[in-house]
This record gives structure tokens, C-alpha cells and sequence, in this order.
């Protein structure tokens, strides 16, 4: 077992005998903790954290408080605790909880990781056959639909500082795909997309910029439907690997979300008690890979 018992059995209901005296517990349950540090005794705030049992079943999950601790309550047994934060090594340890009692992990400190390496200077361009733009819009204010454009190109000018770095994408607006015919007719008509009209979906960005860790920000101008907003992508670098025939690739994740009315998509049918067929916010998600340009 690793890290310490911080109090024994108590009566039913609650934990006694630590910082935690009085906290109602239900009945054959106990109280695992700890708090999270990173090298220099700061607290890793938002951390998180999964506990799992015996069988490796997820029991419960989430992020460290504002003052670095984790706080679960299982029922009484054996367990994995697993805590990852951005920029650092992830944590594993374990603890057995007893019914009524507190099992504390002390303090845990994370060890930082090392970045992954950069993509090298030079001109690299999308890999389609590996990447996806995706999107997700609320339906009748419940459902998700789910959706992608199945046709786009890109190309990167990676620079010897990556904050110098330029994209440029274009996406095939007609591709626009989200498995059901009538709905992807609609979507390219003049209703939405207009694609007679605005046959491409630009991005354009020259600002890179380094949030810490593998996350950066992707800032630059979206055109769509013949209207230019400025849009951040919330970036995760995955770092680079290599392809079947060797090459050398690099990946991403991004996301945004989209505002219809920004781009003048502002079609809408109320259904009964004022919900809208269509949500108004669009939730962009992008698996993205790029090779050096051949």
C-alpha cells in the first residue's frame, strides 16, 4: 500500500480521528485522499484524477480543488489512484479503504515532463488521409448531430521559432458530410452554407502562441459563407512519429466553437415553446496530421 492510514475505524456514517472528523460517509464506504504538488511544494490546481479498482473499472473521477487536493469517496477496498496534469509525468499509487476510515496518500508531487519535440523549420502540409475536421450543433435543443468535411487541404510554414509559424486551410464546403442526404442537401443551400456562392472554407493564421505544456493557442481569420471572423483554435501538440513508410509526421487536436450569426448562417425554425431546430453554437473538434511537403 502506499502512503499512510490517517485515523481508524469509525462509527457508521462518519470518519473520525483526522481533518476529516464528522464528514458523513455512507455505510461500508471510506474516504481516500491526497494532495498534489508539483517539484517546488506549489499546489497543481485541476489536476485530474481517476480511481479504479481492483477489476481496473473506473469508480469515480475529476480535478483537483483550488488548493490541490483530491477527495473521493468509495466504498471500502482496494484501489488505483491515477493523476495527470498538463506538463507533467502522471501519478500512480495505491491505497486500501476500510468502511469508515481514511485512507490519505499525503502529499503527491508530480515530476515535469519533457516537451515534445517540435516539428523541424520548413514547409509541411495536412496528411487528409489521417486528419478530420469535425463539427457537433444541437437539434431541437436535445440531440447532438454529428458531422465533417470529408475534402480540405492545408499547408504549414513551421519557422526556426514555432510562435512565427503560418497555416492556411481551405475546405471543400460541398463536402460538408453528416450521413443523412436531405440534411446535407439543406446544409449546402442558400439556408446555410450557400455553396453555389461560397464554394470554400478558409482559415488563415500567423499567430502561434504557447500556453505551457503541449497546449497552444492558433489564432487567425476563419471565412465562411463570404463573412471573416477572427478565431483561436485551442490547440494540443501530440508530438511527431513516424508513418508505415517512415515518415516523419507530426499531430495535433484542436477545438473551437462557432457562432452562426457571426457568419450570417441565421436560418432557424421554432418548434413548439419557442425551441430552435438548430442550436445557434457550433463545437469544431480537428484531428490533425501534417508531413513535410514533398
Amino acid at each position: 500500500m502506499f502512503g499512510r492510514w490517517l485515523g481508524n475505524k469509525a462509527a457508521p456514517g462518519a470518519v473520525r480521528g483526522n481533518a476529516l472528523a464528522g464528514l458523513a460517509v455512507p455505510d461500508a464506504a471510506g474516504v481516500l485522499s491526497c494532495r498534489v504538488l508539483d517539484p517546488v511544494n506549489e499546489v497543481v490546481r485541476q489536476a485530474e484524477f481517476v480511481v479504479t479498482d481492483a477489476a481496473g473499472r473506473k469508480v469515480v473521477g475529476g480535478e483537483t480543488d483550488p488548493f490541490g487536493n483530491v477527495l473521493a469517496t468509495v466504498p471500502a477496498g482496494e484501489y488505483r489512484l491515477a493523476v495527470t496534469a498538463e506538463g507533467f509525468t502522471p501519478f500512480h499509487g495505491s491505497a486500501t479503504v476500510a468502511e469508515g476510515a481514511h485512507a490519505g496518500l499525503g502529499d503527491v508531487t508530480l515530476q515535469v515532463s519533457a516537451p515534445p519535440q517540435l516539428p523541424e523549420p520548413g514547409e509541411w502540409e495536412i496528411e487528409p488521409m489521417h486528419s478530420q475536421i469535425g463539427f457537433t450543433a444541437r437539434h431541437i435543443g436535445m440531440a447532438r448531430i454529428h458531422g465533417r468535411f470529408n475534402t480540405f487541404a492545408g499547408a504549414v510554414r513551421i519557422a526556426d521559432r514555432m510562435e512565427n509559424s503560418a497555416m492556411h486551410v481551405i475546405i471543400d464546403a460541398a463536402s460538408i458530410d453528416t450521413n443523412v442526404q436531405m440534411r446535407d442537401d439543406h446544409l449546402r443551400s442558400g439556408d446555410f452554407l450557400d455553396v453555389g456562392r461560397f464554394p470554400t472554407l478558409e482559415f488563415y493564421s500567423e499567430r502561434f502562441v504557447h500556453r505551457g505544456g503541449t497546449r497552444w493557442g492558433v489564432s487567425g481569420a476563419l471565412t465562411l459563407h463570404g463573412v471573416s471572423r477572427t478565431v483561436t483554435l485551442d490547440t494540443q501538440y501530440l508530438g511527431l512519429g513516424n508513418g508505415l513508410e517512415g515518415e516523419t509526421r507530426a499531430a495535433c487536436r484542436a477545438t473551437t466553437e462557432l457562432h452562426r450569426e457571426d457568419f450570417t448562417l441565421t436560418w432557424q425554425t421554432m418548434l413548439a415553446r419557442g425551441i430552435a431546430a438548430v442550436g445557434s453554437s457550433i463545437a469544431i473538434d480537428m484531428d490533425i496530421q501534417i508531413v513535410p511537403k514533398s
